[in-house]
């Protein structure tokens, strides 16, 4: 496994802690924590995108061995975890400029299913990780 990987498993993790924690904060109507948590995470989730594409750039892609276990089961989930990522990144762009401007009608309005998405994004990537490993046995 290329050192960079634990890394940026680490901050995909601390990305979702931080959206869990800011969901908490706005249901309880503690805007300054929830805008602390949503800033964190958006730094976590963009330090991860740095992370993983560089990951990418440096040491090219792994593919799933063709005759493995669950193979099915992992590029499907491979598939909707790529298609929450491409709609959750505008989302999430936009969001958080509604709210860095001031306009919380806004960001509440292109929220959406944003949450979901957004959320379960981490999950499926890492789940997806942990199943590329398994099956090439490291």
């Amino acid at each position: 496994m290329h050192s960079c990987r634990p890394l940026t498993l680490c901050l995909n993790g601390l990305a979702a802690t931080a959206l869990l924690i800011g969901f908490t904060f706005i249901r309880a109507r503690r805007i300054a924590a929830h805008r602390a948590a949503m800033i964190t995470a958006f730094a976590f989730s963009t330090l991860f995108l740095v992370g993983y594409i560089l990951h990418h750039a440096l040491h090219g892609d792994v593919r799933y061995p063709a005759h493995a276990a669950f193979r099915t089961f992992y590029l499907s989930l491979l598939a909707s975890h790529i298609i929450l990522a491409v709609v959750a990144l505008p989302l999430v762009l936009i969001t958080f400029f509604f709210s860095l401007s001031g306009r919380f009608h806004n960001t509440a309005r292109s929220l959406g299913g944003h949450f979901r998405s957004g959320s379960t994004c981490p999950v499926t990537g890492v789940i997806t990780y942990v199943l590329l490993r398994l099956a090439q046995g490291s």
